[in-house]
């Protein structure tokens, strides 16, 4: 539709002006029936009761003064006090209204003084000038029967009506965002969502049309990473394996030198499975609700036969959680793999679960040297190594890969030494996680 802007900025505008326009029409209804209608009302009312008073029968006329009061009062319900009496009436609770005050001394002739009494009843006094020591008070009856419930009523209706468009308007207007903000992070764990349908407002439109672009661009580039870090394998294994089958068949005498170059051929394998573990990912695995104490429990039972350290389990009882189990193996035995390269005895392996953060945690510690806490920073970087700490055995890339499924889990990562000695690894990963 042309007539319907297209900027965030116009149809705030538009809705403003809408918003505003319905305003005004509730309000001229309000003014209409509950100030102008009443105000006649009441103006016909006193006309009302002064006419009464006129056409009074004579023959209920008394001859006394007081009589005659008390016949007009019966009348029109409306009484005379002078000063002292009038003070008693109540006259100090009122209020004085220099308006009318003016308007009374136009009609009347003369100076005149007019109160409001506001209270269980409403009244009008007014001093007559041709009385200026007597006070008239004149009930104001359909102030007291008029019901201004329909008035709060209409009130309370515009401002539900306000706000309720309010929500749908920033709903409609931040629905889009919260799409591109889901993409976004999905982008950020190195997955790549179906294109973002462009919509909404103009700026909307423009900032996801970028975002899809941009994520084109990133899967192009980890596709030609993958590519060629698949053809750099491929053509790294088959030179090693001339050389690994050129070794086994050197003469007796060289086994030493023979066996050297097989072991240094099985480091370079290793090193080039790491790369492309830590190019791939397990990126086509899903995410299932998983039980992080069996998972952990399986992987420390099916540790090589090799290893030395003593493992030690100390769980909580912890609820399931989406995760992808083959990633998270990966990360507790690159964690577990560390602790028995670098530690001396003893490494524990524990969990928990933290209730009010709605996260659970795990953790690997070990009794090593530890690392220093300047070096921890940037040990999840590729082909970073805690050399002066622990030792610069393999490629580098083991924290990095941790950290890379850790960052797809939407989870966290922290290193700390123990006072003690040692190190101790913690990861938590977030229980709402959303299911991929």
């Amino acid at each position: 539709m042309k007539l319907f802007p297209k900027s965030a900025f116009a149809r705030t505008v538009a809705l403003l002006a809408l918003v505003l326009l319905i305003n005004q029409l509730v309000s001229y209804v309000m003014v209409s029936n509950y100030v102008v209608r009443p105000s006649i009302e009441q103006i016909n009312e006193l006309v009302a009761k002064h006419i009464r008073t006129m056409f009074i029968p004579r023959q209920h006329l008394a001859e006394t003064e007081r009589e005659l009061m008390t016949s007009y009062t019966e009348a029109t319900g409306i009484e005379v006090f002078n000063d002292e009496a009038a003070e008693k009436q109540g006259l100090g609770n009122s209020t004085y209204y220099g308006y009318l005050s003016d308007d009374m001394s136009d009609m009347l002739g003369g100076e005149a003084q007019v109160r409001v009494a506001q209270g269980n009843k409403f009244y009008l006094w007014v001093k007559p000038p041709r009385a200026p020591d007597f006070w008239i008070r004149v009930p104001l009856d359909s102030m007291q029967q008029g019901r201004f419930s329909p008035l709060v009523m209409y009130l309370v209706l515009i401002g539900l009506l306000s706000v309720f468009g309010g929500m749908l308007f920033a709903n409609w207007l931040n629905r889009p965002l919260k799409a591109l903000e889901d993409s976004a992070r999905r982008v950020g764990r190195g997955e790549f969502p179906e294109q973002l349908s462009e919509k909404g407002a103009t700026e909307i439109v423009a900032v996801t049309r970028a975002f899809n672009q941009m994520s084109r661009g990133i899967r192009e580039l980890e596709n030609d990473r993958n590519l060629l870090m698949a053809g750099v394998s491929h053509d790294l294994r088959t030179p090693l394996t001339r050389i690994r089958l050129a070794a086994e068949m050197m003469p007796q005498g060289e086994d030493c030198l023979a066996q050297g170059i097989i072991e240094d051929i099985d480091d370079m394998n290793d090193i080039i499975d790491q790369f492309i573990d830590y190019v791939r990912l397990d990126q086509q695995e899903s995410s299932s609700r998983e039980s992080l104490n069996e998972l952990i429990e399986q992987t420390v039972a099916n540790v090589p036969d090799n290893w030395q350290k003593q493992f030690e389990l100390d769980l909580g009882k912890l609820p399931r959680v989406w995760l992808r189990p083959l990633s998270m193996k990966r990360v507790i035995i690159n964690l577990l793999e560390n602790a028995e390269r670098y530690g001396k005895h003893q490494v524990v392996v524990s969990s928990g679960h933290d209730k009010k953060q709605k996260r659970v945690w795990f953790r690997v510690t070990d009794d090593g040297p530890g690392i220093p806490e300047e070096q921890q920073a940037t040990l999840f970087e590729p082909f970073t190594q805690g050399d002066k700490a622990r030792g610069g055995v393999g490629s580098g890339l083991g924290l990095a890969i941790i950290k890379r499924i850790v960052d797809r889990h939407d989870g966290s990562i922290k290193l700390q030494n123990r006072p003690e000695g040692g190190l101790c690894v913690r990861i938590e990963l977030p229980l709402n996680q959303q299911r991929q």
